[in-house]
């Protein structure tokens, strides 16, 4: 019996962010941050990059407020993903380069993505719904 592997979704980036996106994460692999770094980047080199005014609503972007779902744990999350200035983790606010923000950037609501924590740990999440800056 052979396994196939998880494909990951396509992703959509806004085009007001992608460069700024390359540039978070080249810096991120800099410094010591090479596993988050080199998912962002690898996010931002797959992704088709659209002008905002063409994003679709229901895509995750800097700003969006996210509900997902854990599927290891079966927990669900609600966050809204921020650049590393603007992390509030009392109001839900987390990074763009946390492995869960580089792993929902791009993603449609209904997608799901392979994700890997800071300890190593595989895990699953599936976007549930977002809701677009406001």
């Amino acid at each position: 019996m052979s396994t196939v592997p998880v494909q990951d979704p396509p992703i959509v980036l806004d085009a007001a962010w992608s460069d700024r996106l390359e540039e978070l994460a080249a810096v991120a692999s800099r410094r010591g941050l090479a596993a988050v770094g080199d998912r962002l980047m690898a996010e931002v080199a797959r992704a088709t990059v659209l002008p905002t005014a063409e994003m679709p609503a229901d895509v995750v972007n800097i700003g969006s407020t996210v509900r997902y779902r854990d599927e290891t744990t079966g927990r669900e999350h609600t966050v809204t993903l921020v650049l590393p200035p603007d992390v509030d983790i009392d109001r839900g606010r987390i990074s763009v380069l946390t492995p869960v923000g580089a792993a929902l950037i791009g993603l449609r609501s209904g997608a799901g993505i392979g994700w890997e924590t800071r300890e190593g740990e595989a895990r699953r999440l599936t976007v549930l719904s977002v809701a677009p800056a406001a």
